[in-house]
This record gives structure tokens, sequence and C-alpha cells, in this order.
């Protein structure tokens, strides 16, 4: 007999295991066992005639939910019943928050174990010896509030995705899907993207003196003009582009005369110079909405990453034979820190870099998130003197570079703030064009405080980092300067920035919405469902987002609202704390007159399938973008032949004008769309070919007449089809390219752009070039010696290229061969040389771990062969 132990993943479970020892039976539950069905297949027969069902929640009796076990989860159910039937007493130890909550909630229900075997829940925050052993020594009941909170937000997230992802199949596209939090993200992506569209750009000069003093030299910038203020970015507004205040707005013209003036200056003489003490002070340990930011900013790391290598830090890492879990839990809301690390801290940061570091006490955070649980820690090392670099060779590059991330943001959050000296100076000019006055400022960093261990990134990719110091000469009043060199500047104001994930998880944190363990999921689920596309950092919102949206919006306002959603967050926090009846937010957000459920009854038919207006055409004609069963198009007027067009893919919402609109429909009705000229003034248009879009040169009526063929030119996968610029355009007309005879065999040296790329061919020999551009400039003797190469034979008759593996494991019992993690055709998947498994969209393939993908091919092994029907036709007589 042993005490069974249950967690949620083998790699927890191999952890624990080896700090427990004998006596116990540790084992995974592999996450949740249990769910609301997602087909109707997994509905039980005798249900599916309830109006209910496919739903799975019997709204009728208070809202009780339809569990099942998914078909993916039996064995690992059956691997836990069997356990528990040898077991004389069960720990759950799955996560401590609400989710893992119910978890352990779910296991008790299905385990069904007698009364007399001892239940314990218990909770940990870090997984290490002490800290598992407390736990074990200190167990509690299963929180039943915590539960219900956690019920209630699944089946509210179930009522709101199942009774509006129908209306938006109907109004807007198939296969789309609304979320309680997941819509008001799209929300906002939407809205900072309509504020680009409505930004107005402004065009502003100022002046850039280079002034010389005693050992240094420095950049000032034109501040005043007799007196009055320059426009600068900081004088227009962030939305809209307006200029405000009354600052003086300089033009190129009046820019090059005041630099015209400038030069021809006698004197350059300080007016001011101050000099202020200030002092900046350390950032608070991370939370997981600031881990997820920071990675984001600093790591270029997507949340979701962030979170899975998380996770391997916290389950444990094999140090000289022992599994330590390296940090805490990553899944928090609270900025605490344990006594014991605290203490950690200050021995560390005394040891790395002197006492003089030390504020006198220990440095307590409070978060100020309403729901925020105290009692909880911070995201930390488990052990502050388990230096980044002791632990280097154990780890991933991805595992030591975000251990290396927690590790100094800890230690910094217990140092004392940098004391910094920030000076200002101003220089004046007299000219004939009056007095000018130039601005510079500098910082110098005194004390370097925390900023020895760490420096907090931005959100602004422009903005410097706080450890980089301007440092200014002394200067006093009347003192007189040279100025080196004097430079007119144009400036162009900038649109909103669009989110990124760390901004977009910080705006939603901010607002209430969303919760620790949510985040990731929710920035996932808003790219999976094409609500948004992410193009470098930036998240852009399609135009699929902003229909969904401008529906929702009309009809549906409260349930898109941050303030509404925020509030309902709120009330399964007061369920949680067991304020509040954990029926009462289901009941006032799906039933009653003002409930979804009656909403969607009474305006469904009325609802008109939406459209983002664009403005009118040259005959008053209104413009509009919608999304269709084929994808996103504009329409001018009531639609019809001549009056639509495709919109490309690849397009942003905010990009899309009046005119770009006019133009496509214009591609639709002549079979393509015009983006420039070519040398000789002719019109080039943008047409779709069978083997993708192509450039093709508008021929004379003469050309035509005479059925000359016209003028082509295949677009690369690299050039955008709506920004092909004038450099591009003129680039790809130059092909083909003929370069002269090969000298050997005497035929024409053709460089062209083809189906597959670039290349060079003369005579039977053909060979491909890196790049178009590279195409576009090469010269003979060059192509002939790229036709001098030997030949890559591709296609059936290649050789096939042994495929690198992303990760590799050892043979596993159950399997047919060691496990390989290999990239595919359609997406990576494992495989053990007999059975291949695709990886799910939420597991990086490289941070799938050995039990993982086990796991996935055992899973595959046991389902059963598609067959294809094939339909057999009668031979006609």
């Amino acid at each position: 007999m042993a005490k069974l132990v249950i967690v949620e993943s083998p790699a927890k479970a191999k952890t624990i295991k080896g700090i427990l020892g004998p006596g116990y039976d540790v084992q995974a539950s592999f996450g949740h066992i249990r769910d609301l069905p997602q087909s109707a297949d997994d509905i039980p027969a005798d249900l599916k005639k309830e109006k209910w069902a496919k739903l799975g929640v019997n709204i009728e009796k208070d809202f009780e939910p339809l569990y099942i076990i998914p078909s993916d989860k039996k064995r690992h159910v059956d691997t836990l019943k069997k356990s528990a039937k040898d077991a004389d007493e069960l720990l759950l130890a799955t996560d401590e928050d609400r989710e893992g909550e119910s978890i352990s909630w779910h296991i008790l229900q299905v385990l069904k174990l007698p009364k007399k075997t001892p239940v314990r829940r218990i909770v940990f925050h870090e997984i290490t010896p002490e800290a598992i052993r407390e736990a074990v020594r200190t167990p509690r009941d299963v929180d039943v509030n915590l539960v219900k909170a956690q019920e209630a937000r699944r089946i509210l997230d179930r009522l709101y995705g199942y009774t509006l992802s129908p209306l938006l199949w109907k109004k807007v596209a198939p296969k789309l899907s609304a979320g309680r939090v997941q819509s008001v993200a799209v929300r906002l992506c939407v809205e900072r993207e309509r504020e680009r569209r409505a930004f107005v750009s402004a065009e502003y000069w100022d002046l850039a003196a280079m002034i010389f003093a005693p050992n240094s030299e420095f950049k000032s910038t034109l501040s005043l003009v007799d007196k009055k203020r320059v426009a600068s970015g900081r004088h227009f507004d962030s939305v809209t582009g307006a200029m405000t205040g009354d600052a003086v707005l300089i033009g190129q013209d009046e820019a090059n005369q005041l630099r015209e003036a400038a030069e021809q200056a006698s004197s350059w003489t300080v007016s001011s110079a101050e000099k202020k003490p200030g002092q900046e002070t350390p950032p608070p340990p991370f939370m997981t909405s600031t881990l997820q930011q920071e990675a984001n900013r600093k790591l270029k790391w997507p949340s979701r990453k962030t979170m899975q290598v998380a996770q391997t830090l916290y389950e444990g890492v094999d140090l000289h034979g022992d599994r330590v879990g390296l940090i805490t839990y990553m899944r928090t809301d609270s900025l605490n820190l344990a006594e014991r690390a605290l203490q950690e801290a200050r021995e560390v940061i005394r040891d790395l870099y002197g006492a003089e570091f030390l504020p006198n006490s220990p440095v307590r955070y409070r978060t100020k998130s309403k729901g925020a649980q105290e009692a909880h820690e911070a995201i930390r090392p488990s052990d502050l003197s388990r230096r980044p670099q002791d632990v280097r060779r154990f780890l991933t590059d991805d595992q030591f570079a975000l251990y290396d991330l927690i590790w100094k943001r800890t230690l910094a959050s217990q140092m004392l703030p940098a004391k910094v000296l920030r000076n200002t100076v101003e220089i004046e000019a007299k000219t004939s064009a009056g007095t000018l006055t130039f601005s510079a400022s500098g910082k110098e960093i005194v004390f370097a405080g925390f900023l020895r261990a760490y420096v907090e990134g931005s959100d602004d990719p422009e903005s410097e980092l706080g450890d980089r110091e301007t440092i200014l000469p002394a200067m006093k009043v009347g003192q007189a300067v040279e100025c080196r060199s004097v430079a007119a500047l144009e400036h162009h104001t900038k649109p909103p920035a669009r989110y990124t994930e760390a901004s977009l998880i910080k705006a939603l944190e901010e607002a209430g919405v969303g919760r620790p363990s949510t985040y990731t999921s929710i920035i996932s689920t808003i790219q999976d469902r094409g609500y948004v596309n992410k193009k470098g950092n930036e998240l852009i919102p399609t135009f699929t987002a902003f229909a969904v949206t401008e529906l929702l919006e009309g009809y549906f306002a409260n349930l898109v609202d941050l303030r509404f959603t925020a509030h309902m967050e709120e009330e399964l926090d007061e369920v949680a704390d067991g304020d509040r009846d954990w029926l009462d937010p289901l009941k006032e957000f799906f039933l009653g007159d003002a409930g979804l459920q009656n909403m969607v009854e009474v305006q469904a038919a009325d609802i008109p399938f939406p459209a983002m207006e664009l403005g009118a055409d040259p005959d008053g004609l209104p413009v509009v973008v919608r999304v269709g069963r084929y994808g996103t198009f504009v329409q001018r007027g009531e639609g019809g032949k001549g009056h639509t067009g495709n919109v490309p893919a690849d397009s942003a919402p905010a990009d899309l004008t009046l005119d770009l609109a006019l133009k496509l429909i214009d591609q639709k009705t002549t079979g393509g769309m015009a983006v420039g000229k070519s040398e000789d003034g002719r019109e080039v248009f943008l047409r779709k070919g069978r083997f993708g879009d192509y450039l093709e040169v508008d021929q004379t009526e003469a050309e035509r007449d005479a059925g000359e063929k016209p003028r082509r030119v295949t677009l690369p996968k690299d050039v955008s089809a709506t920004e092909v610029t004038e450099e591009q355009l003129a680039m790809l007309l130059t092909f083909p390219r003929d370069l002269g005879l090969h000298p050997q065999w005497g035929e024409p040296i053709m460089v062209a752009l083809g189906q597959y790329g670039p290349y060079v061919k003369s005579a039977a020999e053909t060979r491909n070039i890196e790049s178009w551009q590279r195409a576009a400039t090469v010269s003979r003797d060059e192509a002939i010696e790229i036709l001098a190469q030997e030949k890559v034979i591709r296609g059936r008759g290649a050789a096939k290229t042994p495929v690198e593996p992303i990760q590799q494991f050892e043979k596993m019992e159950g399997l047919a061969g060691p496990i390989k993690v290999l990239p595919g055709r359609y997406g990576p998947y494992v495989t053990d040389g007999k059975t291949n498994a695709t990886i799910p969209n939420n597991i990086e393939p490289d941070q799938i771990t050995a039990d993982q993908a086990r796991d996935l091919i055992l899973a595959r092994a046991g389902q059963p062969k598609r067959t294809i029907k094939r339909k057999s036709f009668a031979k006609k007589r």
C-alpha cells in the first residue's frame, strides 16, 4: 500500500517522486480529465434529444453542466483508478490556482473513492524538497469556492461562445467563434486599428546643432524662436494627429532659412544650465503578466512560449542527477516574496555587489489588482543562491534566458534605487532671423543601485534602456560655445502603435479583464481563430475582426465592453472568496429580459451583414468592405458585376484607403490593378495567374492588333501585392535580362523570374539564383560562373536529404524505437519510427518533453485507422 499523489504533468510527477521517495505513488492526470462536450459525438445517447444537450449545460436545471471524459483522457483515467485501488491515502497536488483546484475536484468525482480513504489537498509555490515536505505536513481540503468559481467561468464561456458563434456564422463567415474575454481583446486591437485609420500624419521640421564645449561635443535641438516654442512631436494629438497648443509649426522652407541664419550667427552663448538630482526605482518582481511582457520585449517571445519555458523551470530540471524546480509557480498575480526569499536575496546582493547596494530592510511589494491573491508569491527563483551561470550547463538556451531574466529581476527588486543627476542646458544664437534657442539634456548615473543587476525593457522599441548615460560637459550661464554644424531635419508624426503581445496583456490587466492563467490562451486564441495576424511584433486585426466587432458593438455592446467584462471577473472573484453564490453571475448574464439568450432570439433576424465603411466614389456611391464566404472584398453601391473587388489576404485594415479600394474594384473589372508606370510611361498592372501574381505592361493598340504577347514579370513571393514600390517596380521590369552569348556554346544567357523563383538559363542549362534582387544585378561573368556550378536535382529524382530532428529522445516503454521530433509538411510531429503523431498548436516542438511525445504517439497508435470511402461508378453500356 502507498500514498497516491496526483499532479497534472508527468514532468512534475517525476520531480516530486524523486523528493518523496518510497511509499508514494506519484501519477499525472495530464491536465483536465473531464470537460463539457466538444461535439455531438461526445453527448451520451440518452441525452441527445434534450434541447440543451449541444450546449452542454442544462440551463433549466440551475445550469447543471454535462461533464464527459474525452477519449484521449480515458487511458489516463484508467491508470488513476487502478492506482487509487491500492492507495491508503490520496494527496491531490494539482496547481494552486482555480484551474488546479477544479482539476482536483474532478479527479475526486471520477475516482469515487471509498469513504474510508483519506483525501487531502496539498499546495506549494515551488517544487523543492522543503516546499513539498511542508505541503504534505500541512494538507487542507479541496476549496469548493474556488471550484465553483472555475465552474462558473467555464459555463459562462460556454454560454457566450455557443450562443453567439452560430450568429457569427450566419452574419459574417463560417467557423468563426466569439468568446467572453477573446472578443474584448479583439475589440481592443480593432479600436487601435481604427485610430490608425483616422490618424492624419503631419510634417514638421526643426534644427539640430552640434555644439562644442571644452573637450566635449553634443547635439542640441531648436526649441524656441524669439522665445516662442517650436512644435515637436509632443505638440500633436497622439490619436488624431492634429496639432495642439500654440507652438510654432516650422515647414521646410522656414527650416532652411533658419538653418542659414544659424550658420551665420557670430556667437553662441549658454543662456541656462540646470542640474537636478533624481532617482530611478527598481521594478517589482515578476508576476505572470509582467513576465510575459518583459520576455516579449527583451527576448521577442510570444506569451505561449514564455509560459511553456517557465513551466519546465517550475516542474523541474535535472541538476547533478537530482530534479529540482528552479522557479516558483508561474501563474500568479501576486508581488509578494516569502521571507526566506527576501533574506536569500539580501545575502546574494551583499556577496555580489556589496552592502552599499542594500536598503536598510527588505522591500515588500503589493499588487494594485483587486483580485490579487497575496497569499501566493511572485515569480522568483526557488533558491536565489543558485546563480544562472551555476546551472547554465543543465539548461537549454531558452531555459537559461528566462531563468536569467527572473533571477536578475528578483535581485533588482531588493536593491537600492539608482541615483542620477539630470542636467539641461539652453544655448542662444543671435541671428538675422531672431534669437534661436537650442536645448540639450543629459543624465549621469551617480549611483547605479539596482541597475547593476537589471534594466527594465520598454514597450517603445525606439526608446533607450535606462542604463544609457548622456553626459553633458559642465557649463555656466554666459559661457561662449562653438557651433560645429547645423542641419534642418524633417519629421512626420506616427499613428498610435499597434498592440504587441506585451502591450495587449498590459491593457487587459489594467482593465481587470482576464487572469494570470488566461492571458496566454487569449493571445493564442485570437491568432488561431484568424482575428489577428502577427507581423513582426505587431498584432494586426483582420477584416474579419472588424466585421465581428462591428456586429457585437452594434447589438451586444455590453459583451465587448471592458467595464462589463471586468465586473464579471470581479463577480467570479467574489464566488472564489465565498462572498457570492456561483449561480448569480450565470443567471444575470444568460437569463431574463436583458440576458444573452433573449437578446439573441429577439435581435437575430434584424441584424444586418456588417460592413466597414471607406467613403464614397466620385459618383457618390458608398464603398464598403465586407467579409464573405470566400474571403474579404470591397463593394461599391449595391455590388454586382463591376462593383466588387477582392482584398489581398495580407492587407492591414488601416492601410486600405478609399483609393486603393477603387483600384481593387477596377482590378476585378479589368483583370488587373494599376501599380505604377514603366520607364516609357506605360501603365503596369498587377494580375493574378495560375501560378501566382504577376506584372503586365500595358500594350499599345498596334501591339494588340498585331497579336503580340504582352510583357509579363512574375511577382516574387517576398513582394507585397499592394505595396510594390517604385524602386522594386523598376528592378522587376528589367526581367527577363539578356546578358549576351555564352562563350562555350554560343547561346543567349537569360536571367528571369519563374514559378520557383529567379534563375539563369543558357541552352539546356538552368540554375537557380538566391534572390530576385541578386538576379537583377548579376553580371554576364557571374552568370557564367553560376551556370558552371553543379546542378541541384529537385523533385522525385532528387536524393532525399535527411531531415534534422528538432529534438531526439531514447526509446521508451511501449514504443517501436527512439523518439524524434521532426518538422513536417503539415506541421511538426513526433515519431517512434512506426507511428507519427501531430504536435498540438499549444506545444512548441522544441519544448515538448519525452513523456509528452510518448503520450502523443501512444494515443495516435491507439486510434483506429481512417479509411477513405471511394465512390463507385457503374460502367456505361
